[in-house]
């Protein structure tokens, strides 16, 4: 046996710091994982990526319109969420209409404006330009509202495995105060407030190429997000675009993604200015209790 073990989500009983702890991954002949910080015959070092990747680049897309007096460029934002941009413009030869400083705005969802119109200041010769935009989901002029989430889960009791600013893992901005719960494979996971599903995945198996693995994002009605991530591929019923309601069933829990085990990471998340961040929540009964969605919001 290989030293410390890692139990289900990561709970880690080292205590050595972050920063000087190296885990390893080893598989036996019979196909048993094992995750400790001792390393062995045969063991890989187990590398975690605390992001997620969402590429909204693909869904908020700088355009450029030629037109006779120049050009014009627009911003579409596909997605079922607004979203905050800032465009730049360097290199600048020739260009005139340049505003004084990047634009920032914020696009609400399905929908496209023209961001600027640039003209050469000499019409005999070329223009040049750099356009460099920036995104992040949602609205950072909302303010998060008090509320209380029920346990997003059918089943349990369940336990906690690693919580806010957890060792082994929530020490980033966009994770800090998330919670590993450990739960069976397969487990049911509601959604914990209503709000408009925004981003999906469903596809992912193992590790995958998404340390998240297979997840849900939710937009809330004041700004903020629910996002429900390492979930049974296939499971996900829940659809960009779709209103869910306190208590619907969104996906399985799973074990996709940088997981060191069957388990649900739940974290809650707002725009804080160009930048997605978790922000502190409080479930409304205790992690180790069966979920009783009489007690919503309170």
């Amino acid at each position: 046996m290989f030293g410390r073990l890692l139990v289900l989500a990561g709970l880690l009983v080292a205590t050595l710091p972050v920063s000087a702890l190296t885990i390893y991954k080893y598989t036996d002949a019979s196909g048993v994982v094992t995750y400790t910080d001792r390393a062995a015959p045969g063991a890989q070092v187990f590398v975690f990526r605390d992001r997620m990747v969402e590429h909204i680049d693909q869904q908020v897309k700088l355009e450029t319109q030629k037109h006779d007096a120049g050009e014009t460029l627009l911003v579409n934002n596909d997605l079922y969420a607004p979203v905050e941009i800032e465009l730049r413009l360097d290199r600048l030869d020739n260009a005139g209409g340049v505003p004084d400083k990047p634009i920032r705005w914020v696009l609400p969802p399905r929908s496209k404006i023209r961001l600027v119109t640039l003209a050469p200041l000499d019409p005999g010769k070329p223009m040049h330009y750099k356009a460099k935009l920036r995104t992040a989901l949602g609205d950072p002029r909302l303010l998060p509202a008090l509320y209380h989430y029920p346990l997003p889960w059918s089943g349990g009791p369940f336990r906690l495995t690693q919580g806010a600013n957890g060792r082994y893992s929530h020490f980033t901005p966009k994770g800090r105060y998330a919670m590993d719960i450990a739960m069976p494979e397969g487990t049911p996971i509601l959604s914990a407030r209503a709000g408009m599903v925004v981003s999906i995945e469903n596809n992912q198996s193992g590790r995958g190429n998404n340390p998240s693995g297979n997840f849900v994002r939710i937009l809330h009605d004041d700004g903020t997000m629910g996002v429900y991530l390492h979930l049974m591929r296939g499971s996900v019923t829940a659809q960009a675009g779709q209103r869910v309601e306190v208590g619907s069933a969104i996906a399985r829990s799973g074990n996709t993604g940088n997981s060191t085990g069957a388990h649900l990471h739940f974290v809650v998340q707002r725009n804080v200015g160009l930048a997605l961040e978790s922000i502190p929540y409080e479930f409304n009964q205790p992690v180790g209790s069966l979920p009783n969605f009489a007690r919503v919001g309170k």
